[in-house]
């Protein structure tokens, strides 16, 4: 057993392009993946069930993946620290590779589990960043500083090397039965075994030959069409690859490398356009993983000084409101209903709604951030975190006082009402116009148990902008004082 290694599996739920466990692979061909369900995750109160009916999906592929190529893939559960020690001294493994990750929780758990693993004399190798094209440290300001702006940093980003797709796993070897005998595994729970309920179709098939298809899919049709449909929400315009880019159910460099294709293949500066803006959406994605690396606080407040105690209205019934699509703004509502019903929403709808939560309602983003990390199967901290905070304009942006207006953006984006007609049945009726402005008339409503709206966006928006001007003074006041 000397030459086994061990794999730890987290958000790399794939044999190809996965760098650490192709380090592992060129080190021995006895290499073991395993998975371990961590109560310190499976038990938060923010857990989305369509995120574990997903993230399981894509752990019973791997275990199939890693059979077809000769080894397997192992189910432990409990407290990773413990677990994990205990098999790799178990099983005798020289060593243990995981992929590393810049979320605060992950962090701390994997310090603590290599410094179990050191305990026993068991090597760890976790120098891979898998999930990023460029790691935290390897995009800097000129003076040496990570980058709290996203412009810069794509202009950096953009200029640097890529590396090319890691070789997937083949020819492995697994345990022998003497040895799996050793092995206090399980096998993989369905989610309502480990206390959720997920009944409705995921926007994307679990797993890494889903993700590859709708990758392909993506890179050889939508993806020249990107910039100019990835706006509007009753169209698919978009790659709809974000569960699997959360779980890692398919590589980035792979990712890239289709993107590149793409941009090489066009024929016109429109089409490059295209596939350059879905360039700069995977840029944006490395922005706020790095951010969350370097200021891990923001998992828990805000960037700028002017919202650390901000003066939310906080009104409980105005969120039940938002949370179940009932505030009488159809674009808002509707996008809440797809949110509730399918477990995803549309990007352009998740700042909308946003900016109606924090601007409109006067409610702390954090319980908007909470919210959409309780249903998005593509619930992601740093992602959700940093598009909440750009949001509510408490973040990384040069522009803190965005505020978008339901009605000019239901014009803008769902100018036949297609998409508020999907999600809102009830007023499927009503005039186009209605809808889209938001201004429905009794008669609209007759008959229906659609809410009339729960607040003027014009007098919340001028509220929000006294507060928020009052907010800075303050500020000020205090800096000069000191």
């Amino acid at each position: 057993m000397a030459d086994l290694i061990l794999f730890w599996h987290r958000r790399d739920l794939r044999i190809s392009d996965n760098l650490g466990l192709a380090a592992a692979r060129e080190r021995s061909p006895k290499v073991v993946g395993f998975f371990c369900l961590d109560p310190g995750i499976l038990e938060a109160d923010d857990v989305a069930p369509a995120r574990v009916a997903y993230m399981l999906g894509c752990v019973a592929q791997l275990q199939e993946r890693y059979q077809a190529v000769g080894s397997e893939l192992l189910i432990l559960k409990g407290n990773p620290v413990e677990q994990i020690p205990q098999t790799a001294s178990t099983l005798g493994a020289m060593a243990v590779y995981w992929n590393r990750d810049v979320e605060p929780y992950s962090r701390q758990r994997d310090n603590a589990v290599a410094a179990a693993l050191t305990e026993k004399g068991i090597e760890m190798r976790t120098k891979t960043w898998d999930q990023l094209l460029h790691a935290p440290g390897d995009v800097l300001t000129g003076a040496g500083k990570p980058y709290t702006v996203y412009g810069p940093f794509w202009r950096n980003w953009q200029n640097l090397v890529k590396l090319p797709p890691a070789a997937t796993l083949q020819g492995a070897v697994g345990l022998s039965d003497a040895e799996r005998g050793l092995v206090d595994e399980i096998a993989l729970p369905s989610a309502k075994a480990l206390g959720f309920t997920w009944a409705a179709p995921l926007p994307l098939e679990p797993g890494e030959r889903a993700a590859r298809a709708q990758l392909e899919f993506f890179g050889h049709k939508a993806i020249e069409a990107y910039d100019e449909q990835r706006n509007f929400p009753a169209v698919t315009g978009t790659s709809l690859l974000s569960a699997a880019l959360k779980f890692g159910a398919v590589g980035m460099r792979e990712v890239w490398q289709t993107a590149m294709t793409a941009y090489d293949a066009c024929n016109s500066d429109e089409g490059r356009t295209n596939v350059q803006t879905w360039m700069k959406e995977l840029a944006w994605r490395e922005f706020y993983q790095h951010v969350m690396f370097f200021f891990p606080e923001l998992a828990h407040g805000p960037y700028r000084d002017a919202w650390k105690d901000f003066p939310w209205d906080n009104d409980e019934e105005k969120f039940a409101a938002w949370c179940e699509g009932r505030t009488g703004y159809p674009i808002v509502d509707a996008a809440m209903r797809q949110l509730n019903e399918t477990g995803w929403m549309h990007n352009r709808c998740r700042m909308i709604v946003a900016s109606f939560l924090t601007k409109d309602l006067i409610i702390d983003w954090r319980w908007g951030e909470k919210y959409f990390m309780q249903k998005l199967v593509d619930g992601d901290l740093s992602a959700n975190n940093g598009g909440w905070q750009w949001s509510a304009s408490s973040g990384m942006d040069p522009k803190p006082l965005r505020i978008f207006n339901p009605a000019s953006q239901a014009k803008k984006f769902d100018a036949d009402a297609d998409y508020i007609r999907q999600w809102l049945p009830e007023i499927r009726h009503v005039d186009t116009g209605a809808l889209v402005s938001g201004k429905l008339s009794p008669l609209d409503l007759e008959g229906t148990d659609y809410a009339a709206p729960i607040v003027d966006h014009k007098k919340q928006q001028a509220v929000f902008k006294e507060r928020y001007k009052e907010q800075k003074a303050k500020l000020g006041a205090l800096k000069e004082r000191d």
